[in-house]
């Protein structure tokens, strides 16, 4: 088996050590305990995409493994993975313009040439040593349920629904015939107490059950639910509607007080999966 590529211009982590373990044997133990500890319904179907959240571990990581499980052992060789920009940028989308993510589990090569495509649809400004926490964090999940696998690292600075059609359809023009994995990484409502977020969330998840990604946005923009990458969570949806999934399902919730006992400010976390549904035995084709 050959040694993996080792590259030279790597991103450095700003949060290996403090939103997760930097030890890998540590990290790779806890995220393991969170895939193993996550009870997921039998799809009966192919996975094109899920929603995650990206708090520490420590707090999403047992809803994020929800997610994860469902994709543990996907043969993907791509990774579209969205989130929001917690930080302000004179662009639209804004990427990693080095050559690869690192984690504590290894390097994560960033899919360059898939980025320059998309960057000739949507404008997308590279940047380095971001600070940006919602794209890495995912990462050691990806690394225990795929292994080896290309990024396309997209934190969205415009959340529109304008926006998330263009780079949803972009992403599944670019990704159609590959094995691809669309990731939207969001979590929910933020520092309300536990059963004014129960409501909150109730609602940005029903949309995201619903297979609405302009409810996603419309909650948000009404205030009767609320998630910091619902333009994330909109681009997966329609690129995964695009690519041919036809089924949402939530998969796990849970607050940051389930995990701290301090019900006063909460913040929400979801897990979802996007799927196309098995045809049944003996169902009508709908053509050749």
């Amino acid at each position: 088996m050959n040694a993996p590529h080792l590259y030279q211009d790597v991103r450095p982590s700003p949060i290996a050590g403090r939103w997760y373990p930097a030890d890998p044997l540590r990290l790779a133990r806890s995220v393991d305990e969170y895939l193993g500890q996550a009870e997921v319904p039998t799809l009966g179907g192919d996975v094109i995409g899920i929603l995650t959240p990206h708090a520490g571990h420590r707090y999403s990581g047992p809803v994020a493994g929800h997610a994860f499980r469902l994709v543990q052992g996907l043969s993907a060789e791509v990774v579209a993975l969205v989130g929001p920009s917690h930080y302000p940028y004179d662009a639209p989308v804004v990427t990693s313009a080095h050559e690869a993510y690192e984690t504590p589990l290894g390097q994560v090569p960033v899919d360059r040439a898939a980025l320059a495509t998309l960057g000739q649809i949507v404008p997308i400004k590279g940047v380095r040593t971001d600070p940006e926490h919602s794209l890495e964090i995912v990462l050691p999940f990806l690394q225990r349920t795929l292994g080896e696998f290309r990024v396309i690292p997209l934190a969205l600075v415009e959340q529109s629904y304008g926006m998330a059609q263009a780079l949803g359809q972009a992403l599944a023009d670019i990704l159609a015939g590959t094995r691809a994995l669309l990731v939207a990484s969001s979590d929910l409502s933020h520092f309300y107490p536990q059963s004014v977020a129960h409501k909150l969330d109730e609602t940005m998840l029903d949309a995201v059950a619903r297979y609405d990604p302009a409810g996603v946005i419309q909650a948000e923009t009404d205030g009767s639910g609320f998630a910091c990458g619902r333009g994330a969570i909109a681009t997966v949806m329609i690129a995964a509607r695009a690519l041919g999934a036809d089924t949402a399902q939530i998969v796990g919730y849970a607050t940051s007080g389930d995990v701290t006992h301090d019900y006063a400010q909460v913040v929400g976390y979801g897990a979802a999966v996007f799927y196309r549904q098995a045809a049944s035995p003996g169902a009508e084709s709908p053509g050749r």
